[in-house]
């Protein structure tokens, strides 16, 4: 008899059931990030440019409870994406990402109410322990 062997994240990571939207313009970062996601628990939804990611967050707004944001992406920077969730729900609950240190334009993004910030490539305990910590906060 065979047995299927699926990996869970331990009893030590934090997870949950909330909905959160990933954005990205880079297929193996969604596709790794998503997995690493839906591992923790999480709904995922994802848009893979900024103007696609407003759309997703105007229609859906009152299901998403956070949102992964990358810095760098062709069209909207995750400057101009996080502006206009703000403008759409002051409170929006983002953590921005970046493959680059911290540089002025995020460190701008962060002193306009952006909640975190995380370097990429993702760690899964880091992730998971980032997620709760900004949801759970009031």
């Amino acid at each position: 008899m065979a047995t299927e062997c699926t990996e869970y994240p331990d009893d030590s990571l934090a997870t949950g059931n909330e909905t959160i939207l990933l954005v990205d313009d880079e297929q193996v970062i969604i596709d790794v990030a998503r997995d690493m996601l839906e591992m923790l628990g999480y709904r995922v939804i994802v848009a893979q440019d900024g103007q696609h990611a407003v759309d997703i967050y105007t229609e859906q707004k009152d299901e998403i409870t956070l949102v992964i944001l990358d810095m760098v992406m062709p069209g909207l920077s995750g400057a101009d994406v996080f502006q206009a969730l703000k403008a759409i729900n002051p409170k929006v609950k983002v953590i921005l990402a970046s493959g680059y240190i911290m540089s002025r334009q995020i460190a701008a993004v962060m002193a306009q109410g952006c909640r975190a910030f995380m370097s990429k490539p993702y760690r899964l305990e880091d992730l998971a322990e980032k997620i709760r910590e900004i949801i759970d906060k009031a």
